[in-house]
């Protein structure tokens, strides 16, 4: 691969898709003369390359046919890969007369000795470790997805680039599925369809990563948080309420100010020098409530639970929808427990998630052990607590049968944790909720509990967000469903539809009585014909539509549609039992 992108591969795909990128920035160089090219990696998600260049003028997608008919052009004039390793100052001289500015910082960066590998396709050069195909022959199922925009190296205060992603397969079929795959995908995008639902939208008066709730998506995260609120009640945590902000000093305490900084607003500084800080993270705020009063051993362990809101500077390039925002309310619960209790609770926090995850319909997961690195300044406390805290999360895995994978590096400061691993319609991987022990923050803010013995004791702390943050588990759900959400979640249960006016008052004695039995009811009385009301119904996704005709006023019943066309003709009773044990019963 290339210097500082990847670690060289033996994988045929991955080697083929780095090809490509070297095959793309040779079409890019002979289509715009004087565009200076960065890095092109093979990339695992999404699958397929990218390359970024600086053009010195803006493109569009709408430039990438050409770009790619440009590829196609050199695939198919047979150009092998050669590889040559040139002296140090012959590689940058070669560099510096093609005006490729960003290898000649390549080589100064990544390059340790007197030779330099470079692979030739024809007329363009790269600074490159290989390997790859032998020929541009060998490239036969690929295309160009989109444009975006990328700083060089990944930082801010550096050039912004333009980044081409595209895609490539060794078989043309390969491709085809991929790209009919793409497009399954497409139709479930939660932006999408957050937007044609009127879920929530996103304006920039409010500012990029500040998404806003509309009524049927708040009424959704309504129904979220108190399926969510009632279940950890019953099993035993105790809700709080804490403010959005809190005195600088007490993240200084945590050390969030100290380690976690880049993700943390600019605190709000005021005449008398007082700092306030708007919260990254709940737990100094539920150490603070644990705090309020001498705990006994008899006190714990203690639940402190709360759906909290939190703020984050996440950069403007890694905002996605409701996946990644500045703001955002977590399913955030602190147990603060004996040792001796630290097992089980922690299994108690992973059987809380598992069970969200099957009534939510989170069925395809796995788990990753997220530990620390090398890197000991990134880190709170001791290698030995480290190994303690560690070892009890793949314990209470191990003990649960539950199989995980290593993260190394990816680990809280202050802590190891378990992270549920989930992904979303464009099958890309992200966290939606964690189990993670830590002794550092118990020991940072002096916690103690009254032994049975009278001593005073350091309790443990788990950070646990069973079901995540309101927004990523939204999107996740959005996509899940494609919009159709079970009956108890949709924001709309019931649309009742009379066929003219004169069926119109029964109609309303349909939908009061659903409503009185808390089912969330539209009645629809539009001057329009019924397949029309019947259409715009499906297009929302409601799960049942109450047809009203005068068989029906004359009847007493109801003739039911629901998403899938299937017709029903019932007495209106019926269907409220029906209808009232299918959102008790939170079904799929």
């Amino acid at each position: 691969m290339a210097y500082g992108d990847h670690e060289v591969t033996d994988d045929p795909l991955q080697i083929l898709r780095h090809s490509t990128a070297h095959l793309l920035a040779a079409a890019v160089t002979e289509l715009y003369p004087g565009a200076r090219y960065a890095i092109g990696p093979a990339i695992e998600n999404p699958p397929g390359f990218y390359y970024d260049f600086d053009f010195g003028k803006p493109i569009s997608d709408a430039d990438l046919p050409a770009i790619e008919s440009r590829m196609r052009r050199l695939a198919q004039a047979d150009i092998p890969f050669v590889q040559e390793t040139l002296p140090r100052d012959e590689a940058i001289a070669e560099f510096r007369k093609r005006g490729q500015d960003y290898k000649l910082e390549l080589i100064a960066d990544k390059v340790a000795g007197d030779g330099v590998s470079v692979f030739r396709t024809g007329d363009f050069l790269d600074l490159c470790l290989g390997p790859h195909v032998k020929s541009t022959r060998d490239l036969k199922a690929f295309k160009l997805q989109r444009v975006s925009g990328a700083y060089w190296r990944g930082d801010e205060k550096k050039p912004q680039l333009t980044r081409i992603y595209g895609t490539a397969w060794q078989t043309p079929k390969e491709l085809e599925d991929y790209l009919k795959f793409l497009e399954e995908a497409e139709k479930r995008d939660h932006k999408k369809l957050g937007k044609d639902l009127k879920l929530f939208a996103v304006d920039d008066r409010v500012g990029p990563g500040l998404p806003l709730w509309l009524p049927d998506g708040a009424t959704i995260r309504r129904e979220l948080e108190r399926f969510i609120v009632d279940e950890e009640l019953a099993r035993g945590y105790q809700h709080v309420r804490t403010p959005d902000v809190a005195r600088l000093d007490l993240y200084r305490q945590s050390g969030h100010a100290q380690l976690y900084a880049e993700y943390m607003y600019p605190p709000m500084k005021f005449e008398d020098g007082e700092e306030l800080e708007l919260r990254p993270v709940n737990c100094p705020h539920h150490i603070v409530v644990y705090q309020t009063e001498l705990r006994s051993y008899r006190d714990l362990p203690l639940r402190i639970a709360e759906i909290g809101n939190n703020w984050r500077y996440e950069r403007s390039g890694t905002l996605a929808g409701m996946n990644r925002v500045r703001s955002f309310a977590l399913n955030d619960a602190h147990i603060f427990c004996t040792p001796e209790q630290l097992m089980e609770e922690v299994k108690g926090a992973i059987d809380l998630s598992l069970y969200f995850s099957k009534v939510l319909g989170i069925d395809e997961f796995w788990y990753r052990l997220s530990t620390r690195d090398d890197v000991k300044e990134k880190w709170l406390g001791s290698e030995e607590r480290w190994q303690e805290a560690q070892a009890a999360l793949a314990e209470a895995l191990d003990s649960m049968g539950q199989r995980f994978q290593i993260g190394a590096g990816e680990a809280a400061f202050y802590g190891p944790k378990i992270d549920f691993q989930v992904y979303d319609a464009h099958r890309r991987e992200f966290t939606n909720s964690t189990v993670q022990v830590d002794f550092q923050l118990p020991e940072r803010f002096d916690l103690e509990y009254v032994a049975e013995d009278g001593t005073r004791k350091r309790p443990v702390m788990v950070h646990r967000g069973a079901a995540g943050a309101m927004e990523r588990l939204f999107s996740y759900l959005i996509e899940r469903y494609a919009g159709a959400f079970p009956t108890w979640l949709h924001p709309t249960q019931v649309v009742v539809a009379p066929i003219a006016d004169a069926h119109a008052e029964f109609a309303a004695e349909v939908a009061g009585r659903l409503r009185a039995a808390r089912v969330r009811v539209a009645l629809d009385k539009r001057s329009e014909r019924l397949d029309r009301k019947i259409r715009d119904a499906k297009l929302k996704k409601v799960p049942y539509i109450a047809v009203i005709g005068g068989k029906e006023v004359e009847s007493g019943h109801v003739n039911i549609q629901n998403r899938a066309g299937e017709k029903t003709d019932m007495a209106l009773d019926e269907f409220l039992s029906t209808i009232t044990a299918e959102i008790a019963e939170r079904r799929r």
